[in-house]
This record gives structure tokens, sequence and C-alpha cells, in this order.
């Protein structure tokens, strides 16, 4: 019997997810009757090249029927894999009839059996193992009984002969689907910018151009996706003013949101900003610095947007046949119509949708952050990610997501790449544990969380309150509990002051004005930043989010976990101190098993922070925090 087979998602009717060359674990309950000895493997293919070979690798037995093991695949694309389970005759009778020695029965009657089964057993063997074994079998059999037993029990004849795959015997799961992406899916440190306010005043926009030449600096911090919000022309109906105020001056350039003017909409580029060859030069500017570009992907328009006049039936419209603006009462958002994605004509709406991701596809984009897709149906989602996989299966797709548990969920499970997460609002030691061991457990297998800690629309209450020191703590964490994480242009300054209190949004918001920066001065936090992306491109270990276990620390201020690699020959513990403004010192007590210690052992920790080294011996370890120095231990853990 196999049953309780893993990765699956929703009974395998979606394809669990993984990226190239990833150990995905596999496990399995493998049991049946008796005390029959029992083998497994997981076997799997790409179905992205026709005709693609079988993989296959044995699963190792843990307790209650449990069986673990690990896959890889290289190709991008879907594949499918399959748990099989046999008994191994021969081993099943060679431990049977050592229990009956050891019982004082005698085994002269079942020795002419296990001959039987060796023979049977060295037809399926590869050469030259087979010649070898049966050149070995034949002088044992023309010996004494007892030079016969003593061969048939040998372990190295019953570890030989378990790596034989029966014809027949086999049982079978039913085939469980993957989607396998590029690595960039699971990995990579984001930077979201306005490229408006690149090379601007204050008074004239910034430009394409001028945020290409921003981008060898945000290589140098060691990031690898640079997001841009939307690009496109600006509506001026309805246009907010600074801090969102409902009048907006002449020098307002409104938010990026409302997409849509006379100057074209989703496949056009704001005048302000530069051309599409601008843009293109951009791209291979990213390029050269080893940088992706990610574009906003947002499915509404504003009342000047060009589909306003010429689709209005994919809008809705009210009884006096006026559309409606966008609403989130009790806020309404003039400079928006939000898109009808049920209308009568949606089959067109949805391919002018699809169609603006061609377009940027077309140029060179292969990153979208989609904003709100939780406020489209999922039904339209499903329908977009399956032509992508068909055609464009290199497309990487993060859900702003801010919505219901089940909601989020659902659009990972239709096929979103990424997601935002909760994170952002999750702070105390045992909120943290709870969802990040929820987010690295239960849903792992689909949802791939972003880890961003602050964007343009959040300014969350403890970087508000915390200073610099809540900063650099959230940036270790983000940086470290992820595989991928994401900072907006401000934070590395600690930008934290809000409209008001109570509020999440910034005064003098980005969205509602251009913002020149100056990171030149001392008290950036530019070279940390580096330094933790550093850190987290040289382990391996920060690179994943399967392999995330929390430790106990006597302190509720200090949190404490370890990432690991499925070898264990790449392990790093992490204690952040969570208070932005006193120094915490405490006991914690390690799980030396997580680490791959041994108890009584004495162990390297290197602190990669600040370059120090410490001898470590047994599980429980004092630290001392300050967050005006550096707010957390980042500690290579070595034998």
């Amino acid at each position: 019997m196999i049953t309780d087979v893993s990765p699956v998602v929703d009974c395998g009717r979606r394809p669990a997810k993984a990226v190239q060359d990833e150990m995905v674990p596999v496990a399995a309950r493998v049991f049946t009757d008796g005390r029959k000895v029992l083998r497994t493997r997981v076997r799997w293919r790409s179905l992205a090249t026709p005709d693609a070979p079988w993989q296959s690798t044995p699963l190792t037995p843990g307790l209650e029927d449990w069986w673990h093991g690990h896959l890889t695949i290289q190709e991008i694309g879907p594949a499918e894999f399959v748990i099989e389970g046999w008994e191994d005759a021969f081993q099943s009778w060679r431990n049977d009839l050592v229990r009956r020695i050891d019982a004082g029965i005698d085994a002269e009657p079942d020795i002419d059996s296990g001959w039987g089964l060796l023979e049977t057993s060295l037809r399926r063997l590869r050469a030259p193992h087979r010649f070898r074994l049966a050149e070995q079998a034949r002088t044992a059999r023309a010996s004494g009984r007892e030079l016969q037993l003593r061969f048939l029990t040998d372990e190295t004849l019953s570890a030989r002969l378990s790596e034989i795959i029966p014809v027949s015997g086999l049982s079978r799961s039913t085939p469980l689907s993957l989607w396998v992406e590029r690595p960039r899916a699971l990995y990579g440190a984001w930077y979201e910018l306005f490229p408006r306010s690149q090379g601007s005043d204050g008074v004239i926009s910034g430009t394409l151009l001028a945020t290409a030449d921003e981008l060898p600096a945000i290589a140098d911090m060691g990031f690898d996706v640079v997001y841009l919000p939307p690009i496109h022309p600006i509506g001026h109906t309805g246009r907010r003013g600074r801090n969102n105020s409902q009048v907006a001056t002449d020098q307002d350039p409104g938010s990026p949101w409302a997409i849509g003017s006379e100057m074209g909409g989703h496949t056009a580029i704001h005048p302000d900003l530069g051309s599409l060859d601008d843009f293109r030069t951009l791209l291979e500017a990213a390029t050269s610095q080893g940088l992706e570009i990610a574009l906003d992907y947002a499915l509404q328009c504003s009342p000047d947007h060009p589909w306003v006049t010429a689709h209005p039936e994919w809008f809705a419209h009210r009884p006096d046949g006026s559309i409606r603006a966008a609403e989130n009462p009790p806020k309404r958002y003039d400079d928006i119509y939000p898109l009808d994605f049920g209308c009568r004509s949606w089959r067109s709406l949805w391919e002018a949708c699809y169609g603006i991701l061609e377009f940027w596809i077309e140029q060179g984009v292969h990153i979208f952050r989609v904003d709100n897709p939780h406020t489209k149906p999922v039904a339209f989602w499903g329908w977009v990610v399956r032509r992508l996989h068909r055609l464009h299966p290199e497309v990487i797709l993060l859900a702003e997501a801010f919505t219901s548990p089940a909601m989020m969920r659902e659009l990972a499970k239709v096929g979103f790449s990424q997601s935002y997460t909760y994170f952002t609002w999750r702070t105390t030691k045992d909120q943290i544990a709870a969802y990040l061991a929820e987010l690295s457990r239960e849903s792992v297998d689909y949802l791939r969380p972003n880890l961003f800690i602050n964007t343009p629309d959040i300014l969350t209450e403890e970087l508000q309150r915390g200073g610099p020191g809540a900063f650099r703590a959230r940036l270790v964490l983000g940086a470290t509990l992820g595989a991928s994480y994401g900072i907006y242009s401000g934070f590395d300054l600690a930008e934290g002051t809000a409209l008001h209190d109570g509020s999440e949004e910034y005064l003098d918001s980005e969205k509602y004005q251009l913002r020149p920066r100056d990171f030149s001065g001392t008290e950036s936090l530019r070279p940390l930043v580096s330094r933790v992306n550093q850190i987290r491109r040289e382990h391996r270990s920060l690179q994943q989010f399967r392999r995330l276990d929390f430790h106990w620390s006597d302190d509720p201020a200090l949190v404490c976990y370890s990432k690991s690699t499925p070898a264990m020959d790449d392990v790093v513990l992490v204690v952040v101190n969570l208070d932005p403004w006193s120094t915490h010192e405490s006991t914690i007590h390690l799980d030396l098993s997580r680490l791959g210690l041994a108890d009584g052992d004495p162990y390297l920790a290197r602190e990669l922070l600040s370059g120090e080294d410490y001898v470590w011996q047994g599980p429980h370890q004092f630290v001392r925090l300050n967050p005006a120095r550096y707010p957390a231990h980042i500690l290579w853990c070595s034998r």
C-alpha cells in the first residue's frame, strides 16, 4: 500500500512547485501485510521534452511506515513523479531464516528456498555483478550446508540483491504533477524604485536612462531584481495630488497606477520617462549588471485610458450609464476605473489583458509583479497562467495578494510563482515563528513567499517607531528567513515618517510626487544591506525555504532559527534582537540535530556580519545583541 504521497497539491489536481536543480523532498507511507521487507523508490521525468527518460532514486525508511527521499529536475516546464514499492523477497526470506536460527529452529528445510530465490534474483542483476555472484554461488552451493547458510545470510549479498527492481509485483502511486521554474522563482533579492525619481531634482521627472545609471549601485548591494512601478502614461481626470490629496496642481505627476492618457495605455511609456528605445537600453544595462527588470502588471485604467473610449463595454456602469470608479469604502479613487472581467465582452477583454504581457515579454521582460490579483477572477488568472506556461515558461509572476489566506493560497495554486505575505506585520517572536513555520511547511509545495519588508503602500508601525534599529532587524529577518525578499527605495535610508498616526502611508509618498534621494550620507543602511546580500549569495542554505527550524531563546525579544541544506553541508544559525532600542542578552537552546551536530562535540560558529569566530560546545549558548551595532548574529556552523 502506498498512501500520503507528497508533494501533492489539492489531491493532485494542481501541480506542486519546484525550480531547476532544487532538491525537492518526497515522502510516502508504504506498508504491507506481515513481516515482509519492502523497498521503495521515487521515479520522475520532465514532460517538457518528448520521450524524456525516467530517473529514479531509492527512498529511505523512517518511523511509522514513512519513506523519504528527494528528486531533482533540470528542465523548466511540466514534470511528473510516482512512488513505487515492492517486496524484497530474498531479504524477507533471509530475515525469517535468521530469526529461526536465533530461536533455535532447524534452518535446514529453508536453505533450498533461498537458493531458488537467489537464482531468480541473479537473472535480474546487471553484469558484471551477476557473473561474479553466480560464480560465488556455484562455489558455495557445492560446499557443505553450513557454508551455504553462511553465504546466503551474508549482508553483502542481500545488500547487492536489494538493488534489483522486479518486473512484477510493483505497487505504484498515482502519478503526480510538478511545475518546474527557473531558480529566480525561488531565490532573489528585490529592490523597488520609481524611475521618475531617478535623476530628478524634485520638479522635473527622472528618466529611464537615469534609472540605468543607478543600476550599478543596486547591483553592488547584491540585488537580483529591480522592480519598477507602472511606467505608463498617467491620466489627468481625478488625478491625486501630494499626500493623496483630491486636488492636484499642474506640477503633481499623479499616481502611476492611474494608467492611461491620450498618450497611450498599458503598452506605452510615459514620455517624461523616455521612449521604448530608452526602456530597451535600461534592460541591456540591467543585464550587463546581472540584474533583471520586473514590471508592474496593473489591470486598471484611468478615465483617460484609450480603452475607455474604444471599449466602454469592458467597464462596470452605473444605472445612469456612467462608468463606476474604483472604491474601497470609505475610500474612492476617481483617478481609476476598474475593469469588469465578467462583462459580456469578457473574451476580448481577457485577450487584451494578456496582450499586455506579450508586448512586454517581446521587449525582454520576464518578471511581472501583479497588482491586486485578488480583485480579479481566479478563472482569469488560471487562463493567463496556462497560456504563459505553454508559451513562456520562463516568466515569473509575483502576486501582490494582501488578502484573505484562502485567496492568497488559491492564487498560488493557480500558478503565481511567488506571493507577498503577512510577514510585514509579524513582529513578535511567537508571531514570526508560527507564521514562518506555516509558510515553510504547510504551504511550501505551492506558495513561495517573497518577504517584502516595506512597500510604497506599507510603512508598518514597527518601522515608524523603531528607528534605524528596526530597519536593521527587519532586513536580517526578511533576508535570512526567506529565499526571496524585497525592499522599497528609502528603506536603505530608514525612511519612517508616516502621513499621520495610525496610518501606514508615507508622509510625502512617492506614489504622488517625485522623491529624489541622496544615499551618500553616513546614515545609509546600504553597507549592511550589501553585507547581508553577500552572505545570502555565499550560503546555499539561505537560498532555499524548505529547511527552516526555530530554536528556543529565554528572552522573548530574541528570535532564533536556522536554515540548512539537505546534505547539512551548509548550516546558518540566526539570532535577531527584535527590540530596536535596547541591548538584550540571553541563553539560546539549540536542537543540535537540526544543525547537523552531535552533543558533546565542539563546533565552530563563525559570525558572518562581524567576522568573529566562536568555538561552542553543547546546545546552550549565551548571546548578547546591541541593535546600535549589529541587531543580529548570522552564524555559519561547522564541525
